[in-house]
């Protein structure tokens, strides 16, 4: 993946924020771009990730100095969560874990229930937060994709 560029710079995950799949079942689902970006963006967020990351520590919120050191756990937490449970296996999505916040990206059925997957994912151990930008059949894409990074 980090063959995509977005303005000829290679794109990667340079903080090695968790990022992976967990449903597959509708075909040519735009893959998110997820925690990828170049290395000119990477240099403009350094800043505001260890201000972002020392925050919930600073203000006794976390027990780990980095709130970037959940992210490891909730991922594993969140791809058990998926393998345990039958919802939305027919769906395509994709996940990133950054600062105990959990994003949840791709295609849905018409009959998602909204709301499904904050309860699916909301109370995993240590998660602050669920984003959730998923399309419906027809509707606009709500996310970057690798495709279409810009």
């Amino acid at each position: 993946m980090a063959s995509v560029a977005l303005s000829g710079e290679p794109l990667r995950n340079w903080f090695n924020d968790p990022y992976f799949q967990v449903r597959s079942g509708i075909a040519g689902c735009p893959v998110p771009l997820g925690p990828f970006t170049t290395q000119s963006d990477m240099k403009k967020q350094t800043h505001y990730r260890a201000e972002r990351g020392t925050t919930c520590w600073l203000a006794k919120k976390c027990d780990k100095p980095n709130s970037y050191l959940y992210d490891p756990d909730i991922a594993a937490a969140v791809k058990a969560r998926f393998e345990a449970s039958r919802a939305l296996r027919d769906a395509s999505l994709w996940v990133t874990v950054q600062r105990r916040w959990v994003q949840v990206e791709g295609c849905i059925p018409s009959a998602y229930a909204p709301g499904a997957l904050e309860k699916l994912l909301g109370d995993i151990p240590d998660v602050e937060h669920v984003i959730v930008n998923v399309r419906k059949p027809g509707a606009k894409l709500p996310y970057r994709t690798m495709a279409d990074p810009n």
